[in-house]
């Protein structure tokens, strides 16, 4: 159990570098870029888009890696294959949980944190972008060009 709930606490670490890293970036580099205001707020869409899915992957692969160690394994279809503990990741990280795959032993206390962290990264990249638009759109064209 304290192996899992180190590999919590890095991986609360390490999303939350990530995340912070890509929107600092997007908040040097967006106003630089020659292009209208709606294609930036694509930008930052799909930039934070990638970093969630990275931030996925990283959970899906620290599941994983656990389940080889014998921490726990997941329950339904599939078993606790690496494709499946990607799924799980998402479905967790978003907090979708369809239920069709289930945590047995110490890595119930992974998805938790999992579903917690990602609410709050997903809750910060709302926030950007909210501002991004405010930033971008503030200008009073009226229709969003900068």
């Amino acid at each position: 159990m304290v192996f899992v709930i180190f590999s919590c606490l890095l991986l609360i670490a390490l999303t939350t570098l990530m995340h912070y890293e890509v929107l600092s970036s997007l908040n040097l580099r967006l106003p630089a870029l020659a292009m209208p205001s709606r294609a930036k707020l694509l930008v930052v869409i799909f930039a934070a888009f990638m970093a969630h899915a990275l931030e996925i992957a990283l959970y899906g692969f620290a599941l994983f890696g656990l389940m080889q160690y014998g921490v726990g394994s997941l329950t339904g279809a599939g078993g606790s294959s690496l494709q499946n503990c990607l799924y799980f990741s998402a479905e967790t990280y978003s907090s979708l949980g369809f239920g069709d795959l289930i945590p047995n032993g110490p890595i119930r206390l992974l998805a938790g944190v999992e579903a917690l962290n990602g609410l709050l990264l997903i809750g910060w990249s709302a926030s950007y972008a909210y501002i991004a638009m405010e930033r971008f759109w503030g200008s009073g064209s009226g229709d969003g060009e900068s």
